[in-house]
């Protein structure tokens, strides 16, 4: 065996091995944890001045859709289909800010995917 290379890792450094994976299992269940708080969030946008409003989970299941009567035009319904569409959308897009944004000040912005 090499000098120097015992029992003790590579020149002594078997302790900073140690907490740099004890400082990645940390950062791993905090990040199960954020993850699973994120998915519990409710997340509401509206479309076409509060006429429409959707309501989405962070795991991008719409929770309700609130329409409000005079929204209804049975002679142009696509407005309507455009407005659902528009709120449930954005309520997606802010989930997955919210998301992003909470992951990256978890992560020191180090940039890893999710």
């Amino acid at each position: 065996m090499a000098k120097g290379y015992g029992n003790r890792g590579f020149g002594g450094m078997g302790g900073m091995n140690m907490n740099m994976i004890k400082q990645a299992q940390k950062m791993q269940q905090d990040m199960l944890k954020m993850q699973q708080e994120l998915q519990e969030k409710e997340y509401s946008a509206s479309a076409g001045g509060g006429m429409v409003t959707a309501v989405v989970t962070g795991k991008h299941e719409v929770k309700s859709l609130t329409i409000q009567p005079e929204a209804v035009d049975p002679d142009d319904v696509e407005m309507l289909q455009d407005m659902v569409v528009a709120a449930v959308n954005e309520a997606l897009r802010a989930a997955d800010a919210d998301a992003s944004s909470t992951m990256s000040q978890l992560t020191g912005g180090m940039g890893l995917p999710f």
